[in-house]
């Protein structure tokens, strides 16, 4: 079978690298129907000779194009569009402002309104096992805490203190409520090179972290009683921030798949909001199918209704490049972008931003300002100039490398003391991930009461069960979710698994 007739053009004077080109004239040409389910696409040196580029530029977007559902590589008989593409991925889809020039007019506030729905709020969680867990001291095994010993401590201090020194008046003055310029500049640009995300500077707003985002964007966009889907189970801290802000919550299942995009529309087709995880599912780690990602677009285009997309720690994946981001697909300008520097960084430092889409920057720029909720413009500075000079890109380069090793021993650690007793699959990205204990003779084990335990032994493992809304059932799954970015040998990592068995006898 001959590759199909196909012609990939770069623009070598473009900032986007090649790679990424090469993704996108993939991609809209299976969108226009160009490129089929089933078509054999270019090999690899064929590719890499007609375009004269290495070909290790045409294999990293192959495999990117293959993470996301779009090829299909079968060895010998060459690489193929998926036959298995949802149908709105491969139907020509209207260009929307998420992918326009930055020549168009940032445009007006979007409309509101309310659902009308009626859900009942999840059960309250355990806060005493979260706040434990998940602020305060540093604990061995923590969830979503970067590795504090790589950090380039002296650097980030040169940086801070020559802001400091400057005497500029901006370091002095109340900050911008909708972050510092060159930052915003900065996060513009790197989001347009590593995550495929369009934008321009006025697009992006700095918060004080995730919930301070969140909090930003329902004061903008919500009213009482909207209904919001999040994922079941889903990240403990934002559903406990949304129960308490009037919205009502609708917990949609997740599966392999991520967020179960049919079953979320039984449920409530019309909810103003869908909040996901879909590069590294919180807590279960799935990524989000391009199936199941066309499909919940679509969702919101249909019930004009907006996706806050929580990428936390995408810029770790161990298995290739990391992959673009669910905004970068939006052809609507549905999805809402949040991403945060506490995982990349540190979590001391509170600094996190989300991407408006151009239609409502006015009324979250508003809602900004009324809530004067600047961060502190001394630290926002430091950041611009860690990232202008190159720091950022070696550090997240160092930290791959780094997270990619101490995974693997923290889970041979747990494999060879729990035996059979603990379900562990190696992660493919982010810094933390969920293992699951096996049923035994008298049932279900106990998460929460082996959490318990752990935290009386110093460490700050979460108990999985209680991510479900709707409480512990018998088939509600048991196990823990831990961090492992702050393991520094397999010393260690065996002197905790040994730790943590013994909380599971008791």
């Amino acid at each position: 079978m001959s590759p199909t007739a196909f012609t990939v053009n770069i623009d070598r004077e473009q900032q986007l690298p090649i790679y990424l080109q090469i993704c996108a004239r993939f991609r809209t040409a299976i969108a226009a129907g160009h490129l089929r389910p089933g078509d054999r696409v270019p090999a690899l040196r064929s590719l890499a000779t007609q375009l004269n580029t290495a070909r290790g530029t045409v294999e990293l977007a192959y495999t990117i194009l293959v993470d996301e559902g779009y090829l299909q590589m079968r060895g010998a008989a060459g690489t193929f569009v998926s036959p298995s593409l949802p149908a709105s991925a491969t139907r020509s889809r209207t260009q929307g402002t998420a992918g326009s020039s930055g020549a168009q007019s940032i445009k007006g506030a979007a409309k509101s309104r309310s659902s009308g729905g009626s859900h009942s709020a999840p059960p309250a969680t355990h806060p005493l096992a979260i706040a434990a867990a998940m602020s305060g001291e540093p604990r061995p095994l923590q969830p979503g805490l970067p590795a504090l010993d790589a950090f380039p401590v002296k650097v980030w201090n040169r940086l801070v203190s020559h802001r400091a020194r400057s005497g500029e008046r901006a370091m002095l003055a109340y900050p911008d409520p909708s972050g510092y310029r060159p930052l915003r500049e900065h996060i513009a640009t790197y989001l347009g090179l590593s995550r495929g995300v369009t934008c321009l500077p006025e697009q992006v707003f700095v918060t004080g972290g995730y919930r301070a985002t969140l909090e930003l964007v329902l004061r903008s966009l919500a009213r009482p009683n909207d209904s919001v889907w999040y994922e079941d189970p889903g990240y403990l801290l934002a559903r406990g921030f949304l129960a308490e802000t009037g919205v009502q919550l609708v917990g949609v299942p997740v599966d392999g798949e991520g967020i179960d995009v049919e079953r979320g529309t039984q449920l409530d087709a019309q909810a103003r909001f869908a909040l996901v995880t879909p590069s590294h599912q919180s807590p279960l780690g799935h990524t989000l199918s391009l199936a199941r990602r066309m499909a919940l677009l679509d969702w919101a285009h249909r019930a004009s209704s907006w996706i806050v997309e929580d990428d936390y720690d995408s810029e770790f994946r161990y298995l290739g490049r990391p992959l673009p981001a669910l905004k970068s697909l939006d052809q609507h300008d549905h999805v809402i972008y949040c991403g945060t520097f506490s995982k990349v960084m540190f979590p001391g430092l509170r600094l996190a931003y989300t991407v408006v889409p151009e239609r409502a920057v006015d009324r979250v720029g508003r809602v900004a300002r009324s809530m004067n909720a600047g961060s502190p413009t001394l630290l926002q500075a430091a950041l611009a100039d860690f990232i202008e000079q190159g720091h950022f890109a070696r550090h997240l380069k160092r930290m791959r490398a780094l997270y990619a090793e101490r995974r693997v021993l923290i889970v041979r650690a747990l494999e060879q003391t729990f035996g059979e007793w603990l379900i562990v699959e190696l992660p493919p990205g982010g810094i933390q991930f969920a293992a699951q204990f096996a049923e035994g003779p008298r049932g279900p084990v106990d998460d929460v009461a082996v959490a318990a335990r752990a935290r009386e032994a110093g460490l700050a493992v979460l108990p999985l069960s209680i991510w479900y809304a709707n409480g512990r059932t018998h088939r509600t799954p048991r196990g823990l979710v831990m961090g492992f970015a702050n393991i520094a040998n397999a010393s260690e990592a065996g002197r905790l698994a040994r730790t943590l068995r013994a909380c599971l006898d008791g």
